[in-house]
């Protein structure tokens, strides 16, 4: 665990600065009876009832990028005293995985301990609420003007001066081509599909966001089919956040939105957009829910790593999600049949089965199980003995610091050896432990037999049946399948 350590004095007299040295003090001895690491000490001498504080302001940028993994404080007054400080600490232990510890043990996030923050949080919340209730009163003023008021307009308008108008470009057009489609028969995922396959912008990327996708998908498509602002009408406050401490948007009932018909131009006409509304109530009531085949959720694309679809026409086969979705541009075919699947794990068992009636095969078998046991087990003391020495060293190092023998850089280079030489020795060591664990599956033979036994005497494979036997399938473009099996055949040299 790699701590920032927060200290904040009111003054820089000398009373002060003999609490800086004793506050140090006790966080030396904390960390170094915990075996973590110091990542860096961020003090302030400033007033903790203001927000501009240079060194929590660091250290809360650097805990948004995760470079270290807990805040340490003496209380939680030394770190937060307004409303926009605590939810941003809040925030920090809920979303970026930084948790927070107060050396009063009134908040420990490690074990849940959160009840002062709690109460922090509380009375920040309810100044917050009033605030956001007075802005929201203001936007649905803005709303009864005919004022746009969304932070990005509709996929074909623009805004000026809080008026929406008709782009200039091609995705007005694109707008009335999918309301066309539509209505001609062809699905949504279909429609998706084919702009993404012709190059077409998505909205998120009109719009400029960061990260947009070039993908076109069924929900983008179904929020086009169903905007109502695409036949000349406002209507604002059709979802709204779920709270004040909450970027998460909810549905509005129709009551609580507001519409202001006839204030710009309109891309579609109304027929055509009632028309749109009835077709998708009509096609929901007739499409069912896919069903599950026997390979779903088990079988993955080799390449893109997205799931198989099954594809009744193919026949009864598989084929890559992404490129049933999206089509060529974005993976291949990758066709596989579900009866060949079954064929390829049936005679997979089969031979393992027949190998395991062998004797000199269940002779080899255990000789090799003792012996790679032995050598497993040896090579874990060995490690074991090796990280025990690592981490006395780490504590020695905290102490060189506390004596200023060392410097924090110097301390923090010999850290981070430290901790790659200790990191090394642990993945060697996980190592260690699951091939220990795999020869002791191996050690129960008769059992794997029994089990497969089992699974042979059904008339026809099972989801059940291949979750048990089975961690996954990928199947390569030319249809191969790469089959990982929750056991494994030992072979010889």
């Amino acid at each position: 665990m790699r701590c920032a350590i927060y200290i904040r004095v009111s003054t820089d007299k000398e009373e002060q600065k003999a609490s800086l040295k004793y506050q140090k003090e006790l966080f030396y001895k904390f960390i170094e009876e915990k075996g973590w690491d110091i990542y860096e000490f961020y003090v302030d001498v400033q007033s903790g009832t203001t927000a501009k504080r240079k060194n929590l302001q660091r250290m809360i940028e650097d805990a948004q990028d995760k470079k270290f993994d807990i805040i340490l404080a003496k209380e939680l007054s030394r770190l937060a005293r307004n409303g926009e400080l605590s939810y941003k600490i809040k925030n920090l232990c809920e979303n970026q995985g930084i948790h927070i510890i107060t050396l009063d043990n009134a908040i420990n996030t490690l074990t849940g301990n959160t009840n002062m923050f709690g109460l922090y949080a509380w009375m920040y919340e309810q100044e917050s609420q009033n605030t956001s209730n007075r802005v929201k009163e203001t936007l649905k003023t803005r709303a009864k003007k005919g004022l746009f008021k969304g932070s990005n307009p509709p996929y074909g308008y623009e805004v000026r001066e809080g008026k929406l108008y008709i782009r200039h470009d091609e995705t007005p057009e694109i707008v009335r081509r999918i309301y066309k489609e539509y209505l001609e028969g062809s699905g949504r995922e279909s429609i998706a599909r084919r702009l993404y396959n012709e190059g077409i912008k998505t909205p998120a990327d009109v719009a400029g966001k960061k990260n947009a996708s070039d993908k076109w998908n069924d929900s983008t498509i179904k929020l086009i089919l169903t905007n109502p602002h695409y036949v000349g009408d406002l209507v604002q406050g059709r979802t709204t956040t779920v709270s004040v401490t909450s970027k998460k948007r909810k549905k509005q009932d129709k009551d609580d939105m507001y519409t202001i018909d006839n204030t710009h131009e309109p891309i579609i006409s109304r027929d055509m957009f009632e028309a749109v509304q009835n077709l998708m109530k009509q096609r929901k009531k007739f499409i069912t829910a896919p069903k599950l085949h026997l390979f779903t959720n088990i079988l993955f694309c080799a390449d893109c790593g997205k799931g198989m679809w099954y594809r009744s026409n193919r026949p009864n086969g598989y084929i890559c999600g992404n490129y049933a979705r999206h089509g060529k541009k974005a993976c291949s075919a990758h066709t596989i049949k579900e009866d060949f699947l079954k064929e390829t794990i049936l005679y997979d068992i089969q031979k393992l089965v027949q190998e395991i009636d062998k004797e000199q095969y269940l002779k080899e078998l255990e000789e090799k199980s003792k012996k790679s046991k032995k050598d497993i087990q040896q090579k874990l003391e060995k490690l074991n003995k090796q990280m025990d020495v690592l981490k006395v060293r780490k504590k020695k190092f905290i102490n060189m610091l506390a004596d200023e023998k060392i410097n924090h850089d110097e301390y923090l280079e010999m850290v981070e050896d430290n901790n790659n030489e200790l990191s090394q020795l642990t993945e060697k060591k996980n190592e260690m432990i699951s091939m220990l664990e795999s020869e002791q599956v191996m050690d129960n033979i008769d059992k794997l037999k029994q089990e497969l036994l089992q699974f042979l005497n059904f008339d026809e494979l099972t989801p059940e049946i291949l979750h048990r036997l089975i961690n996954r399938i990928d199947v390569k473009e030319d249809g191969t399948p790469v089959i990982h099996y929750r056991f494994a055949a030992p072979t010889f040299e």
